[in-house]
């Protein structure tokens, strides 16, 4: 690996390159938990990067589990719909909770199949 000697020459790194999809994804997912905490809940993420579910929420008000799949999307005039869950999800009772990168806005889908 190449030394840095200095931090600017180390902030241009970063500035120079998109974002991964999965540093994206990471990213869409820190705003959830913090979107969640805002929102009464307590939020225990998934300590490994995979499986079905990205976290687990509590809320105490409510006295109830659930547990949620984040996913990202961009402005919604270039995409059409919302994601849906795979049958294993769905037989979980997992909510897609959503992350609009371009406004940063959260919101769950609501599931027609619930």
């Amino acid at each position: 690996m190449k030394r840095i000697d200095d931090a600017e020459k180390m902030g241009d790194l970063f500035r120079d390159s998109e974002p991964t999809k999965s540093r994206v994804g990471d990213l869409s997912e820190y705003y959830a938990v913090t979107w969640l905490w805002d929102q009464g809940y307590e939020v225990f993420p998934n300590a490994g990067s995979q499986g079905m579910a990205d976290m687990v929420a509590w809320h105490p008000a409510t006295e109830k589990f659930i547990l949620i799949d984040v996913k990202t999307v961009q402005d919604r005039s270039k995409k059409q719909g919302d994601p849906m869950r795979t049958k294993r999800q769905t037989a979980k009772n997992i909510k897609i909770l959503l992350y609009n990168k371009d406004t940063r806005q959260l919101r769950f889908v609501e599931h027609r199949d619930e």
